[in-house]
């Protein structure tokens, strides 16, 4: 089979390499999936270059966490999957239900992730595609999805009448959108760009804010809800950005943090949390409940991933230069 590594100790794109390998065997309770699609995360990014957490990848390492293909063998005692099912990997190994025990592993690194032809999963970390998805949007819910699924469903708990402020035209940010308009909420959005504001209100924003010409968004979105602020922040920038999402919350709001996508230095003073009787819950993707509660909302409300390009395999490098490029509107998926 073919596949794509990260070179040991990779810091930059250079060190991504397609190689041969011999085709895995599934052994028992496993599953031997043809790979169909995966999706690049801001994580991905930083793991090529070694500045994840935990720094540079300690072995070659097939990189990616987020796909999606078709069972084409099980080994002995599957009873979950059969030939010809189209699953997705989970995020985290062996994380089923309830809160992590012990450290968890996540895939795409430290474990070997999906940007390869065929991949092993354990029965137990993969779940079944909403059958309306094509195996391109299957690959962008693992980690984007089910992020943004936990933050608005499971930690915010978004509810018909609260008002929701995202962040950016990513892929996690859209999918907030989606699930917070599919709970019966109100979403306000910023962005650099007019024109992806204006994409994003096709989706159901009610309201975008352009932050190069608003630097200080914060107190335009509490002038837009008459001083009231939002029930919940859907925090992907960080300390970069924590502050105005403080101040743009209402009074006993809450804040999912998510990502560091403005970095890591800025204001992180929490009094004005404490003040406004808020709180804040941080969001590491989730778990394979969540992940499949996630899927039959996805069903049932005919729910789609935005994608923004679809790029061929032998153009993997073309895909991450392009979704670091900052241009994309959604998700960047790798046909396989």
């Amino acid at each position: 089979m073919k596949a794509y590594i990260l070179q040991k100790d990779s810091q930059s794109l250079d060190n991504l390499c397609l190689i041969e390998r011999p085709d895995p065997v599934p052994g028992p309770g496993q599953l031997l999936v043809r790979m169909r699609a995966a999706s690049i995360n801001y994580r991905d990014q930083a793991i090529v270059t070694g500045g994840y957490f935990g720094g540079r990848v300690k072995r070659d390492t097939i990189p990616l966490s987020d796909g999606a293909g078709e069972v084409v063998a099980v080994g002995p005692g599957v009873s979950r999957f059969k030939v010809g099912d189209r699953v997705a990997g989970t995020f985290f190994l062996g994380w089923v239900d309830g809160p992590p025990v012990g450290r968890r592993t996540a895939r795409g690194a430290p474990a070997d992730g999906v940007l390869a032809e065929l991949v092993v999963l354990d029965e137990i970390d993969a779940v079944a595609l909403p059958p309306h998805l094509s195996f391109e949007e299957g690959a962008c819910l693992p980690c984007a999805g089910l992020t943004a699924w936990h933050a608005v469903v499971e930690a915010c708990r978004v509810r018909p009448g609260d008002t929701v402020l995202i962040q950016g035209t990513g892929g996690v940010s859209l999918f907030a959108l989606q699930f917070a308009r599919a709970s019966g909420a109100r979403v306000i959005g910023i962005s650099s760009s007019d024109e992806k504001l204006e994409r994003a209100r096709r989706l159901g924003l009610e309201t975008g804010i352009n932050y190069r010409r608003t630097p200080e968004w914060g107190d335009e979105v509490q002038k837009l809800t008459g001083g009231r602020g939002v029930d919940h922040v859907i925090e992907v920038g960080g300390a970069g950005t924590l502050a105005r999402s403080m101040q743009a919350l209402a009074f006993g709001g809450r804040i999912a943090l998510i990502g560091v996508l403005s970095g890591h230095q800025g204001d992180t003073n929490p009094h004005p949390l404490v003040m406004k009787g808020g709180s804040m819950h941080g969001v590491v993707v989730g778990n394979r409940a969540m992940f499949e509660r996630m899927n039959r909302a996805i069903e049932i409300n005919g729910i789609r991933p935005v994608i923004d390009r679809v790029f061929p395999f032998a153009e993997a490098r073309a895909a991450y230069e392009y979704q670091q490029s900052g241009a994309l509107f959604g998700k960047v998926v790798i046909a396989i």
